[in-house]
């Protein structure tokens, strides 16, 4: 008796400050328990279980299946594979009767402990169901179940969310899979969307809290949403940007590098490159990614530092083993944004460009010719290797494709006889593409590299011919000056476009354009070709055309040096002006059959001048040939040809003085 009065003043004391609780219980394959309390609603009947959860010694029994087990805080029986269940709640005992220690004695009988039901569902009152978290809400997902952008401000305003980058990297994301228009009409009813003022408040507020690199994807997707750049929001994006770059990694790296390079100039914008020319010039050696590195290159700016260009230049160098040919292929690019000619990077990366060229898109080799042009690079071999791949492919690829990339390559002066021959077969065969545009093109580029194929030259210039005459009265003066000014370089004269050409308005109009200097000398060609060369057209040709200043002549003292050394002195002429305002740099007086050379004071002496051959030696740079220097381009070859109708024989000098005059 006094063992049972003992028990049940023990067990008062324990329960004497019991709150109502409800339990949560860990299973644990063991079958040991481990209880996570959520208080509910205090209830007066349960006064005396009031603070249980404070106050509860180290023991304490728990009822789990039909089994009273005994648990202890020292001991350990966590282990994997737990499951989680809901207890009764405390102010529902399971034990009407009082619990005690006495081993001899079940606390509660088999037919009451079968009625109880560890499952048993509680109601709200007795027991409140945990709060359900709302799933978080990303921009992927989003994306995926928004079909517009204003879905996505549909979704913002019913229930906003942290951080609010995920609303403006999911509208980017949707608007990256809309055609031009679409995506110009969704814009607009975005920017008139009254929840769009409230994310971009939210987005202003949150912008010192969130991740660094969720800044910076935001304030990228603000700006390729067409966002204006002198807005508050990207203004204060931009502000804080600068004010955590310490926060930078590599990642953030090269997410800002992008960003920087897709906005305009402005003083915040400014202010953030010079700060991150100062953050690549610290950690450019710890930079593990060559995309980071090349984003970075193409983002610090034409006007950075040389020290700066020649360390990424160094790092870039360094890795050169771990380009891929990704890499090698953008690198052009990189450089060319960058302003930074780098022969050996860019050499290294043409041997991976030609060794890997089966299968590169069109689309990248035209950018890395791009690139090469804005760099002053050329490269023979990768022109070469670049020319080969698209003759080899050529009737894969689209006739504008090719005629952009033959357009590059006169850029060049590089001239492949394979592909230029391919493209005047297509012409002939297929002049429907034929435009306005392409004509004057097509014109230029065969004109300018002197490529005449002696097999279809005749038809492909009666193709070009026919094709310019149908497009006469839609061509501007200055186009049509420049289309017959490349059928006279190739010796061709079709009358249709050369009478349009020789009318008083279209002369006076080409004379009076900005750019009237050329004008007159392409005028002056024209005169010239239709006097020298066998030309059809039989009216007479008298243009007034204003003088040109004349450039300043600057004698070959190597070449004099050379003719005096093998002439003697007394036996040339210099700087001779000829009609056409044609120029010489050196004349030569010999004898008809060349044998040998007369001096000056004796050419007098001689009346025919049949008994006399004039020799001119035109000194020309190496712009004057192709590419290979052994084809003259189509000044050059013009000049050539008139010449030779006005009685001269031509020796080019400049390039090997001792090999040409051998031919004297």
């Amino acid at each position: 008796m006094n063992n049972r009065a003992g028990s049940i003043l023990w067990n008062l004391r324990q329960f004497s400050t019991l709150s109502p609780t409800s339990t949560t219980v860990r299973l644990y394959p063991l079958g040991f328990c481990r209880p996570r309390t959520v208080y509910s609603n205090w209830n007066p009947r349960n006064l005396l279980l009031n603070n249980f959860e404070s106050k509860m010694q180290s023991s304490i029994r728990y009822l789990f299946q039909d089994a009273l087990i005994f648990k202890s805080e020292d001991d350990d029986f966590q282990m994997k594979g737990m499951s989680t269940v809901t207890a009764l709640t405390v102010n529902k005992l399971l034990c009407p009767r009082r619990l005690c220690f006495d081993s001899k004695q079940s606390p509660v009988s088999d037919n009451e402990l079968k009625k109880t039901n560890i499952h048993h569902q509680a109601s709200n009152e007795d027991l409140p169901t945990k709060e359900t978290k709302p799933a978080p809400v990303t921009f992927r997902k989003l994306s995926q179940e928004c079909n517009s952008l204003s879905d996505v401000l549909d979704t913002f305003s019913e229930a906003p969310t942290f951080p609010s980058s995920n609303y403006f990297l999911a509208m980017w994301t949707i608007a990256k899979r809309m055609s031009n228009d679409q995506k110009r009409f969704e814009k607009q009813l975005m920017f008139n969307h009254p929840a769009f003022t409230q994310l971009c408040e939210q987005m202003m507020r949150e912008a010192k809290i969130m991740y660094y690199d969720h800044l910076l994807f935001s304030l990228y997707a603000i700006v390729k949403l067409d966002v204006p750049q002198n807005t508050l929001l990207v203004q204060t994006l931009l502000r804080v940007v600068q004010e955590r770059i310490n926060e930078c990694d590599e990642k953030c790296l090269s997410v800002l590098s992008t960003v920087l390079e897709a906005m305009e100039p402005c003083k915040n914008v400014d202010v953030l490159r010079a700060g991150l020319r100062i953050l690549v010039d610290q950690q450019v050696w710890k930079i593990e990614r060559v995309f980071t590195l090349q984003s970075v290159m193409r983002s610090i700016g034409k006007d950075a530092p040389i020290a700066l260009k020649r360390k990424l230049e160094m790092k870039a160098l360094r890795e050169l083993d771990r380009f891929s040919i990704l890499n090698s292929q953008r690198m052009f690019e990189v450089l060319a944004t960058m302003d930074h000619r780098s022969v050996i990077l860019l050499n290294e990366c043409s041997k991976m460009v030609i060794g890997n060229i089966h299968g590169c898109p069109l689309k990248i080799l035209i950018n890395i010719l791009q690139s090469c042009r804005d760099l002053r690079y050329r490269n023979l071999d990768l022109f070469k290797g670049i020319a080969d791949y698209v003759a080899t492919t050529f009737d894969i690829w689209k006739l504008k494709q090719v005629l952009f990339l033959l357009i590059l390559f006169e850029n060049f002066a590089f001239r492949h006889s394979g592909l230029m021959d391919l493209f005047m077969k297509k012409v002939v065969d297929e002049p429907g593409f034929l435009n306005m545009k392409s004509i004057v093109s097509i014109l230029h580029v065969y004109s300018s590299l002197n490529h005449l194929n002696r097999g279809q030259t005749r038809e492909f210039l009666e193709v070009m011919a026919s094709a310019l005459t149908g497009y006469l009265h839609h061509l501007s003066s200055e186009n049509l000056l420049n289309a017959v000014c490349s059928f006279c370089l190739m010796n061709h004269f079709p009358l249709a476009p050369i009478n349009q050409l020789l009318q008083k308005d279209i002369i006076s109009e080409l004379l009076m354009s900005d750019d009237k200097e050329r004008n007159v000398h392409r005028l002056q060609v024209l005169a010239a070709c239709l006097k020298l060369d066998d030309a059809p057209y039989h009216k007479a040709v008298d243009l007034v055309l204003p003088s040109l200043p004349s450039a300043p002549l600057y004698p070959n003292a190597k070449v004099a040096e050379v003719l005096s050394s093998l002439l003697g002195e007394g036996y040339f002429s210099e700087n001779v002006h000829l009609p056409h305002n044609y120029h010489i740099d050196f004349e030569i007086r010999m004898d008809s059959n060349r044998s040998q050379v007369l001096p000056l004071s004796d050419v007098n002496v001689v009346t025919s001048a049949t008994d006399t051959q004039r020799v001119a030696v035109l000194c020309v740079p190496k712009s004057a040939y192709c590419l290979d220097l052994t084809h003259p381009r189509g000044f050059l070859a013009m000049k050539m040809r008139h010449l030779k109708v006005m009685g001269f024989h031509v020796i080019l000098g400049g390039l090997s003085q001792e090999r040409n005059f051998c031919t004297l």
